[in-house]
């Protein structure tokens, strides 16, 4: 997911266990300092993992736009987690199929915005792919998730 426009925020590297439930994020030395994601992370425990999630309410419908559909989506990853026991911060990485990398790009702002008011400063490894199309043809973002519940 590195870009020039990519949302500014970073995270930093943490020693393992320090404040996050045994998970490390892997930052290798003299690397930059990636924004809006890790590199990689490093985590024991208990795997939860979600199917592809899309922005879809518990009637079927989406909401208009883009980034309403990211904030449903990731609502739908937060409720999966909670079922599994895990909580945002236990995400050690997602991947995002997106049907239109320029929609994606012109929205990070808002993005950044939904995506802590859900997940919170927590950031796991992420990819960005975009797609032809979802299996949902409303469906503008697909979402997996996966993340590890320390023991």
């Amino acid at each position: 997911m590195s870009t020039t426009n990519a949302p500014h925020f970073a995270v930093p590297p943490s020693q393992k266990g320090e404040g996050t439930g045994g998970m490390e994020i892997l930052q290798p030395s003299g690397w930059p300092m990636p924004k809006g994601y890790a590199n990689g992370v490093a985590a024991d425990g208990r795997i939860v993992v979600t199917g592809g999630v899309i922005g879809w309410d518990t009637d079927g419908h989406f909401p208009t736009g883009f980034v309403a559909q990211v904030r449903q989506t990731l609502s739908n990853i937060a409720a999966i987690l909670t079922e599994g026991g895990a909580r945002p911060e236990h995400l050690v990485r997602l991947t995002w199929y997106v049907v239109d990398m320029d929609e994606y790009l012109s929205s990070l702002k808002e993005l950044g915005r939904v995506y802590r008011d859900i997940f919170g400063t927590h950031y796991p490894a992420m990819a960005l792919v975009q797609v032809v199309r979802l299996v949902e043809t409303e469906a503008r973002v697909e979402i997996e998730a996966t993340a590890v519940v320390p023991r």
